[in-house]
Parts: structure tokens; sequence; C-alpha cells
């Protein structure tokens, strides 16, 4: 005869929770990577908290994620699209802007289609209060362990 296995005192493991991906410093990198990146996120329905002291350059699209907040002391940079060899046609210039400007709340993304992306050496800086202003959430203060 089977004997049907107790639950008592079994927990019920949560369903479908994925680990929130942390964003330290983070500098950017190369756009397919980033693409990759965040599809992954989004499939996995993880939550996204930028905290580092910068985000720069492809680093932003994360502010495109489903579920994102950011810290108000977090110093964003932008910057228009490059090649890291070569020269972009304005083709090329105008469609990758749009696949970045697509990573973007819409708010940012207007701005940066209107004047982010012309700025091709060094960075647009806005602090994350300044976004937080324009609709991103901010994460909730992290208490420092004792």
């Amino acid at each position: 005869m089977a004997i049907a296995p107790s639950l008592q005192g079994a927990s019920a493991a949560p369903v479908n929770v994925a680990p929130t991906v942390i964003v330290g410093n983070d500098r950017g990198g190369f756009i397919r990577a980033r693409l990759k990146e965040l599809r992954e996120i989004r499939d996995s329905g993880q939550r996204v908290e930028i905290r580092g002291k910068v985000c720069f350059s492809t680093c932003t699209m994360y502010l495109g994620a489903d579920d994102v907040c950011i810290s108000p002391k977090t110093t964003f940079g932008f910057h228009g699209p490059a090649m890291a060899i070569g020269r972009m046609t304005q083709a090329q210039f105008d469609y990758t802007s749009r696949v970045i400007a697509s990573h973007y709340p819409p708010s940012i993304a207007q701005w940066y289609m209107a004047e982010g992306r012309t700025r091709i050496t060094g960075f647009y800086r806005m602090k994350g209060e300044q976004l937080i202003r324009l609709g991103i959430e901010s994460c909730p203060a992290q208490i420092s362990p004792r």
C-alpha cells in the first residue's frame, strides 16, 4: 500500500521568481551583446535595479526593461551609436539610433532621437534624479548591513 507523502512542515517554493539583476558601474559595451542580455532579462521576467555610480552607453538601454528602478545618485551617459571600426552610413546611424531608442521609455526615446544621439564623442550626462522626474521608478533605499 502506497502512502502519500506528508506536506506538513513543507514550504512551497515561489514559482517563476527570477533573481534581480543589480547593475553596478557599467560603462556600456556592444549593442548586439546588450540586446541579447535584455532579451534574456525580458524573457525571464527579471527586475533590473541600476544602483551603480555610472551607467553609460548601452547600459542606458536597461531603462526600457519591463521592471526597472534606478538610484537617484547614478550618473547616466548617453551618446549616439558608433562602430568600433570605421564609420556608419547615415542609414546605419538612423537604424541603430532607432534600435537604441526602442529600449527607452517614450519620453527618453523622444529626447534621444532629437538630441541624445547627436553626441558622438563624450556623453550627455544625467543624474538618476532627473530620470526619476521623467517617470523612471526610484529604487528603494538599501539598508546597509551592520
